[in-house]
């Protein structure tokens, strides 16, 4: 389990057939072998690790249905350690089990803030409500708006600058995850619907 609250940022040195090597900091130097790791919101285990390098495995259906497929050498990742039962959750509980890949629709300067508009998969919508929280690319958000197929969150400076988020443009491609609480009560109602019509 992860809280969605960035640790510190990493460097994709490599990308081969099923494995990624990053270059970090703190975030990677405290792991060990086996260890979970969220790398822009992906629950990730970690096969080596050295000093502040990490490698690793990824199968094809994680790089299928998550970002990490488009990733190059260069390239910068949020990074995030698995939560401890003595770890402050400062943001809220995430799997690093993406949903969807989203797209970054707008990206408009409030104030002393940045909004950013999401669109994903009309389906995933559904488990999205105003003040509920999302993330993106592993960072916990709070939804501030919700239209059709498309959700809006508000970035404050630190976030900005302590993660890949200020990086992102129109039409960058992010790692989405819907609150697990939404995923639950969906699945109840579900149940509770498919019982009712049996009945019927």
């Amino acid at each position: 389990m992860f809280s969605g609250i960035v640790k510190g940022r990493g460097e994709v040195l490599a990308v081969t057939a099923g494995r990624l090597r990053l270059r970090g900091d703190l975030a990677i130097a405290a792991l060990r072998p086996g260890d979970s790791v969220a790398v822009n919101g992906v629950c990730l285990t970690a096969a080596t690790v050295r000093d502040t390098e990490l490698v690793a495995d990824v199968m094809p259906e994680t790089l299928q249905r998550t970002t990490l497929g488009a990733l190059r050498p260069g390239d910068s990742v949020n990074l995030e350690r698995a939560l401890t039962l003595a770890d402050t959750v400062g943001g809220h509980l995430l799997t690093g089990h993406v949903d969807a890949v989203g797209d970054v629709v707008t990206v408009t300067h409030d104030g002393n803030a940045k909004r950013v508009s999401v669109r994903v998969p009309s389906g995933l919508m559904r488990l999205v409500a105003p003040q509920g929280s999302v993330a993106v690319d592993g960072i916990s958000l709070t939804v501030v708006t919700v239209d059709g197929d498309a959700f809006t969150v508000s970035l404050i400076p630190h976030t900005l600058a302590v993660t890949n988020a200020g990086s992102w443009r129109e039409g960058t491609r992010v790692n989405v995850e819907a609150d697990i609480i939404a995923r639950y009560v969906q699945r109840l109602l579900q149940a509770s619907q498919q019982r009712a019509l049996a009945e019927v």
